[in-house]
C-alpha cells in the first residue's frame, strides 16, 4: 500500500509529531507498505518528474527527529519554509496525498487532532487513519468533550471556562475555589496545563495559560492515581499507570528518560482495571472516535474513575503509551501500526 505519514505541522506538538511519524513511517515500511514521510507544515519543496517515484526513497524521506526538553519555537519553524505562505499546509503535501491509497495521520494537537486536516481529507476523497473530522474536534476541545462526557454518565471532575483579561486574573485568582486545575482547552502533552499549589502560582497560571490559545479552563483537581487506557479497536488495553518523577507530568517529564515512570500493566486490582477499561471504551464510543484514542483518569482513595480528558491521536512514538500497552498484550510496534492501517481502511465514513 502507498501511505504518506504525515507529521510535524505547527502546533506546540511538533517534535512529538516528527517522532511519531519516523517511528511509523518506518514500521509501515518493514512491514512491506511503500511508504513517506511529509511534514504537513514544510512540505517539499518540488516533486520529481515522476512524483510516484517518492514512495520509493530511501528510508522513507524520514528526518532526523527527536524531542527536546522544551516545546519547539515555531516563529523559527515558520520562517524556515520556503515560500512563507499562510497555509497551514505545506509546499505540494495535498497533491502527494491524492498519491496514496492511504494517509496516517501522526499529527497532535491543532491542526491535527482537531479535525481540520480530517476534513479536508475527506473533501479529497483520500482515507486516512483514526476518527473522522467532527469526533475529532470534539475530543480535542477540552469543554466540549466534558459535556459529552457528562450526557453520556461519564465522571468527570468538575470544571468551567474562564473569561477574563490580564489584568483581570489578580482577583480572578483569589476567588477561584482551590485546589485546581487551570488548563488551554486545545491543548496536549501536558502543554498548556498548570497544577497551582498557592494563589500566587494560580495567578501565574492564570497568565501564562493565555499563551496557548483558544478558551481557558478550571477544573477541580482530584488527588489519586493518574491512570491512562489506550483503545484498540474494540478493545481496551491494559490501563498504565503514570508516576512523575517530578512533582507534575509536564512535557519534559513524559518525553525526557527518567523524567516519569510508566507502569504496564499498572498495579491496580482486576476490579479497578475493568472500572476504567469500562469507562475509557464508554467514552470512546461517546464521542464517536475511531480505530483508536487514549483517555487518561484519575483514580481517586474511594475507587472512583475520574476521566480528564481524551485523546484522539495519541503518541504513537515508539515509546509512547499506546505502543507499551499493545506490546503487553504481545502487540508489536509494526503490528500496531499495520492494525491502525487496516481497521482505518476498511471504515465506511459518511459522506
Amino acid at each position: 500500500m502507498k501511505i504518506v505519514v504525515l507529521a510535524g505541522g505547527l502546533s506546540a506538538e511538533r517534535a512529538v509529531s516528527l517522532v511519531t511519524g519516523c517511528g511509523v513511517c518506518r514500521a509501515l515500511r518493514e512491514r512491506g507498505h511503500r511508504a513517506i514521510f511529509a511534514d504537513m507544515f514544510l512540505g517539499l519543496e518540488a516533486l520529481p518528474e515522476d512524483p510516484e517515484s517518492l514512495f520509493d526513497a530511501a528510508d522513507g524521506l524520514c528526518p532526523d527527529a527527536r524531542i527536546d526538553p522544551t516545546a519547539p519555537d515555531l516563529e523559527a519553524v515558520r520562517r524556515s519554509r520556503g515560500d512563507q505562505s499562510p497555509s497551514r499546509i505545506g509546499p505540494h503535501v495535498l497533491e502527494l496525498c491524492r498519491l496514496a491509497d492511504m494517509v496516517f495521520l501522526g499529527l497532535h494537537g491543532q491542526d491535527g487532532e482537531d479535525g481540520r486536516i480530517q476534513a479536508a481529507l475527506d473533501l479529497l476523497g483520500v482515507p486516512y487513519t483514526g476518527s473522522g473530522y467532527l469526533a475529532s474536534g470534539i475530543a480535542m476541545d477540552k469543554a466540549a468533550a466534558k459535556r459529552m462526557m457528562a450526557s453520556a454518565g461519564i465522571l468527570t471532575p468538575e470544571w468551567r471556562l474562564l473569561a477574563y483579561t490580564a489584568e483581570e486574573a489578580p482577583g480572578l485568582a483569589e476567588e477561584l475555589p482551590m485546589p485546581c486545575v487551570i488548563k488551554a482547552t486545545t491543548g496536549g502533552s501536558s502543554l498548556g496545563v498548570f497544577l497551582p499549589e498557592s494563589r500566587e502560582a494560580l495567578r501565574q497560571a492564570l497568565v501564562q495559560v493565555r499563551q496557548f490559545g483558544g478558551q481557558v479552563l478550571w477544573e477541580e483537581r482530584i488527588r489519586g492515581r493518574e491512570l491512562t487506557v489506550p483503545i484498540l479497536g474494540d478493545r481496551a488495553l491494559p490501563p498504565i499507570e503514570i508516576l512523575p518523577a517530578e512533582k507534575d507530568f509536564d512535557y519534559a517529564a513524559k518525553y525526557q528518560a527518567g523524567g516519569a515512570r510508566e507502569l504496564c500493566p499498572a498495579p491496580i486490582t482486576a476490579e479497578e482495571a475493568a472500572l476504567v477499561q469500562t469507562q475509557a471504551l464508554k467514552v470512546h464510543r461517546a464521542l464517536g472516535l475511531e480505530v483508536y484514542s487514549r483517555a487518561d483518569f484519575i483514580l481517586d482513595g474511594q475507587g472512583r474513575a475520574w476521566c480528564l480528558e481524551v485523546n484522539s491521536l495519541p503518541g504513537m512514538t515508539p515509546g509512547s503509551l499506546i505502543p507499551k500497552a499493545a506490546k503487553a498484550v504481545g502487540i508489536a510496534y509494526p503490528d500496531l501500526c499495520e492494525e491502525i492501517v487496516q481497521r482505518s481502511y476498511h471504515l465506511k465514513r459518511r459522506d
